[in-house]
């Protein structure tokens, strides 16, 4: 190809002189296409240089004229006109006079250099630069693609070889600077076309350059990571041997996403490896000074070649024939390089050496085995893959017939070529310059490939079959259903399922309503077609339709007696539960009827609301069924899903009524007070149908789009506060509050129902293991202090399954125990139809352990902690002598009860200077930090009333805390709890550890009504309190307390302050009182009262 603008090149051009073996007779009218040859020779073998070229002649010798028609040049449409143009302008020379005296043999005769290049290129240079010098690569070929179907000369020239007879384009032998292209996954090789995409722009527009200068050449290297680049920075990235490519043809990548990115089609001609790299980087200077350079050399050529008249034969001859002695340019100098001008890209150049294959013997029989051994595998592998035929088959067709034997070398790389071998193993295939070697690692590569399509094939026969035996299956069943149909034996499914739906539906008694849209959709499911979409929808629907109970209902029990056996035996207290079902029951039992009632137990965790609820309905002899809202904010899971959207389904209401089969089941709702909201809607909004006695009679589900009856349904909801509960849906439930256990509930209920079944699912029903009276007391006592029983019943499980393992580990087994087997017989037949074989398989299982009568443990308060570890609480009250400031109160949390201290200290020593100031700490919420400022300023009101010589509050800095400050507290029930502190550490009086009190107070002192007033006194109990004062207007919640709490407690109501006052300071000495802080007012030292 060339490699300068056309207006460096210098062209001279005479007729051809053929040797005479070659020669064919001509006449005088061929001598036109003679030149047109001698132009694309001239053209293909000497023109890639970029400078001026030597004087070259080219002889005519009488009778030695090569035949050569324009209609031998496979040229495309595009090329014929200016083929025409310039067969007309040599028509028009009188060629006879350069060669009318036939004996001068060696006459040089030499076309003006002017004329032949104007006129040549003026007519076709953009059809010569781009495609006219790709025609023919030696004077070989152009006279092996002479003629016209015959053979007209000695050569061995016939129809069958003209279709070859263009031979494939000459490129550099050398080559020694070019641009380095780097490419990933595996290399390429010389002889298969590889496409690959650039999407840098400098090599992007280098390679459009290279193409417009007629130089399609790069060098193809392999990098040694999968890396996205275009340029090479380091000559490590690479392995240093690749492959001389030509670039084919350039397109646009289109999905890439990058409008610059090229797919460049490469044809590797032959291995090369680097000498050196020349990384990405602009020299203009460079590039300037080498064209300056080629412009001279090229007018300093063109001067000799004007004053050039005539030159030897034999001279002339060596610069047709020998490219050897041809005189190229030195490449020393990067000026003289046909690609300086690629210095002006950012592109990575490097300077290349050829590789050669090393000789061989074609007859060598190591060589003829492999290359056989290649073309058998090649055989076994086109049998399983497509692909693989596919290419064998354009291969054979590039190679005459025995070529692939003569050329191992292009057999190897194209095995290599068309394989999926790992990149190490086909760049080392490349690198092996031995041709045997090379066979030989081909073969290797080529056997995995074949071991790769068996296995491919294998796994694609064994899908094959499986599934033309489903289908085959499935024809023989649709024949054989079609066959039943025409004869009679068996009707559709779509028959079978109507009658299944009308079976169901004549065993309800289902509303007219219902009736008349179970008929309306039972007719549109016998019109739809089973494949329709509308189908499988309606036969749904129809579906949850028929399996609601409608008219069904289950027998009830009104035994009171059985109703109480059951309640007792499940828990134990809880009596306004027990005495609200038995009322139920009688109400039932009078009407012979009852209708559904709402309840909702309110309680702290663990003290058995979910469970009293199973008990209910098996008092009632009613179904029971259980779904949570906690968390729940899809008002869809409460009234269902619209029946157009897929996989929709009735709500939990509809799905617990087909669970129960029954109209009047038990459905307890847990956790009511922990539903949530959502996008999706509110569902304790949706509640207020369900629950309302008024309108649930009616309850409209969104997917049934019916009215379902549910007032014969008794709903059960627990709760552990009513805080979060809605005002409308608290509204429609009946609350009944469940307080905490004290610990002689606890007591009874850890000894009759706890222990038992703990002891039972340990393994020592039978088993004399005790756990004592006096042990529970301190669990109860030291390791469970809660309101609830679920932290005791874990504490129990634990001592007993303590108990077994001591058990086990003590005794001795002296007889090995025998062993169940169990055997059976296994049939497995594999995919490749092998012979039935049967395993048999062992199962071991234990018998239960023997345990002697004389094994005996008693669990006692003194070896409890062996079995819990060390006590959690070491003390009842967190102060057992309280000094002056501390007085214990009583709060109310979610968890039940609890006891809250209040502490009040002095911050400073009293002085004449110091100033009064109050503070108070503890996580407290608004309501409390409010409540302690009327404590401090009722405080400061009752001193100054009842004791006006008391100038505490006028120098005293005091600090108020509630203890526990990682826990929030708020409420307004602490005021009383307060004042009192306050007032404490003002007289300087402490309050006995065993009164506790609660009740809000006002800025006058009255003591106002607060909440919670069971749990308080059960916390009370617990810490060992024998004094309860509690606001006057709470005696209705104290009458109504079980005498098991109220058992060793005095309950004080109060009305106003001085009422509590009384109490707490009933010993106090009012002298002693008035004259406490008054020498410390003036400076002195006070002096404590004792």
């Amino acid at each position: 190809m060339l490699a300068t603008p056309w207006t460096h090149t210098r062209f001279y051009l005479s007729f051809i002189r053929c040797r005479k073996d070659k020669c064919l007779v001509a006449s005088s009218l061929l001598s036109v296409n003679v030149v047109i040859s001698a132009v694309f020779l001239f053209l293909s073998q000497k023109c890639y240089y970029g400078r001026g070229l030597k004087m070259h002649y080219v002889y005519l010798k009488k009778n030695t004229l090569l035949p050569l028609g324009i209609h031998d040049i496979h040229f495309s449409s595009s090329y014929q006109q200016p083929l025409r143009q310039i067969s007309d302008f040599f028509r028009d020379l009188n060629y006879k006079e350069f060669c009318k005296n036939e004996k001068l043999k060696k006459k040089n005769i030499m076309l003006r250099k002017y004329t032949i290049r104007e006129r040549i290129f003026r007519i076709c240079f953009p059809e010569f630069r781009v495609y006219g010098c790709r025609q023919f690569s030696t004077l070989s070929s152009l006279l092996k693609s002479s003629g016209s179907g015959g053979n007209h000369g000695k050569g061995k020239f016939n129809g069958k070889n003209q279709e070859h007879g263009l031979q494939k384009p000459v490129v550099p032998e050398v080559y020694p600077r070019m641009m380095a292209l780097p490419i990933v996954r595996r290399p390429l090789f010389p002889g298969f076309y590889k496409a690959v995409v650039i999407k840098n722009p400098s090599v992007t527009e280098a390679i459009k350059e290279m193409i417009k200068r007629g130089q399609p050449y790069i060098g193809a290297f392999l990098l040694k990571e999968d890396v996205d680049t275009d340029t090479i920075t380091n000559i490590n990235q690479i392995y240093n041997v690749g492959v001389f490519s030509q670039i084919t043809s350039v397109f646009p990548a289109n999905n890439t996403g990058d409008e610059n990115a090229l797919t460049v089609v490469l044809y590797p001609h032959r291995r090369i490896k680097i000498v050196n790299l020349i990384g990405p980087q602009v020299n203009a200077d460079g590039v300037e000074n080498s064209e300056e350079l080629i412009n001279n050399n090229d007018n300093t050529k063109s001067e000799n070649f004007d004053s050039i008249e005539c030159i030897e034969e034999q001279n002339v001859e060596n610069n047709c024939f020998n490219k050897e002695t041809t005189n190229e340019p030195s490449i020393d100098d990067d000026s003289h390089y046909a690609t300086s001008f690629l210095n002006t890209y950012d592109v990575s150049l490097v300077n290349v050496e050829n590789l050669v294959d090393e000789d061989f013997d074609p007859k060598n029989n190591i060589i003829k085995a492999v290359t056989s051994e290649i073309v058998s595998v090649f055989k076994d592998i086109a049998t399983f893959n497509p692909l693989f035929r596919d290419q064998i088959a354009n291969f054979s067709m590039s190679q005459s017939i025995g070529n692939v034997f003569e050329e191992p070398a292009k057999l190897a790389d194209f095995a290599a070529a068309v394989s999926t071998g790992e990149v190490a193993e086909l760049q080392d295939i490349l690198e092996t310059l031995s041709i045997e070697a090379r066979l030989q690692k081909s073969l290797l590569v080529l056997k995995k490939e074949l071991m790769n399509a068996q296995l491919q094939s294998k796994i694609s026969k064994d899908v094959e079959s499986k599934i033309q035996k489903r289908q085959r299956e499935y024809y023989l069943i649709e024949q054989m259903k079609g066959i039943k149909r025409e004869l009679g034996l068996e009707s559709d499914g779509k028959d079978k399922l109507v009658e299944k739906f009308k079976d169901k539906a004549s065993k309800l008694s289902m509303p007219e309503n219902v009736k008349k849209t179970f008929d309306e959709e039972l007719n549109k499911l016998i019109h739809l077609e089973p494949s329709a979409s509308e189908f499988n929808v309606t036969r749904n629907y129809l579906d949850w339709l028929t399996q609601i109970p409608w008219g069904q209902q289950s027998a009830e029990n009104y035994d009171i007696n059985h109703a109480m056996k059951v309640l007792d035996e499940d828990h134990y207290g809880l009596k306004d539960i027990k005495d609200r079902i038995l009322e139920f029951i009688a109400v039932g039992k009078l009407r012979g009827s009852v209708e559904g009632k709402i309840l909702c137990f309110v309680g702290p965790p663990g003290v058995g609301k979910t469970s009293i609820g199973k008990s209910i309905a098996r008092a009632l002899d009613r179904q029971f069924y259980r779904f949570s809202v906690g968390g729940l904010s899809d008002v869809a899971e409460i009234k269902g899903h619209r029946r157009t959207y897929v996989g929709a389904m009735p709500g939990k209401i509809i799905q617990s009524l087909k669970k129960v089969q029954t109209e009047n089941p038990l459905i307890l709702i847990d956790e009511v007070d922990k539903i949530g909201r959502g996008h999706q809607g509110d569902p304790s909004s949706a509640l207020l149908e369900l629950l309302d006695p008024e309108q649930n009679s009616s309850f409209l589900d969104h997917y049934l789009d019916l009215p379902v009856d549910l007032s014969k349904v008794l709903f059960v909801c627990t709760a552990n506060i009513i805080d979060t509960i809605p005002g409308p849906l608290l509204d429609r439930m009946e609350i009944i509050h469940i307080s905490g256990y004290v610990a002689d509930e606890k007591m009874a209920i850890a000894k009759n129902y706890l222990a038992p079944e703990a002891k039972e699912l340990a393994g020592l029903k039978d088993i004399d293991v005790n756990l004592t009276d006096d042990a529970i007391e301190s669990l109860i006592k030291y390791y469970c202090r809660e309101s609830g029983v679920r932290n005791l019943k874990k504490h129990i499980n634990k001592v007993y399954r303590k108990s077994t393992l001591d058990i086990v580990k003590g005794l001795e087994e002296t007889v090995e125990e025998p062993l169940i087997d169990e055997k059976k017989d296994q049939k497995e037949n594999d995919q490749d139809d092998f012979k039935a074989c049967f395993s048999k398989t062992t199962k071991k299982t234990w018998k239960p352990l023997k345990v002697p009568d004389s094994v005996s443990i008693t669990i006692d308060s003194s070896n409890l902690k062996n079995y819990v570890g060390p006590p959690i609480f070491t003390t009842d009250r967190l102060y057992d002598i309280a000094p002056p400031g501390v007085v214990m109160g009583l709060a109310w949390t979610s968890q039940g009860g609890a006891v809250l201290y209040v502490e009040s200290i002095l911050e400073n020593v009293m002085s004449a200077t110091s100033k009064p100031n109050f503070i108070c700490t503890g996580q407290l919420g608004d309501v409390m930090k409010e409540s302690s400022s009327i404590a401090y300023s009722y405080s400061k009101s009752y001193i100054s009333q009842n004791y006006p010589d008391n100038k505490f509050f006028e120098r005293a800095r005091i600090h108020l805390h509630c203890p526990e400050g990682a826990v929030p507290k708020d409420g307004p029930s602490a005021g009383i709890t307060m004042t009192t502190s306050i007032l404490s550490l003002a007289l300087n009086y402490p309050v006995p550890p065993s009164i506790a009190m609660t009740g809000e107070i006002t800025l006058t002192g009255k003591v106002l009504r607060i909440g919670g007033l069971r749990e308080k006194v059960v916390a009370a109990k617990r810490s060992g309190v024998d004094t309860i004062i509690y606001p006057e207007a709470n005696q209705a919640d104290w009458d109504i307390l079980p005498d098991n709490i109220k058992k060793g407690l005095i309950g004080v109501p109060v009305n106003w302050y001085f009422d509590v006052f009384g109490v707490v300071f009933k010993d106090i000495d009012n002298s002693k009182v008035s004259m406490l802080w008054k020498n410390d007012v003036n400076g002195n030292v006070s002096k404590a009262i004792s």
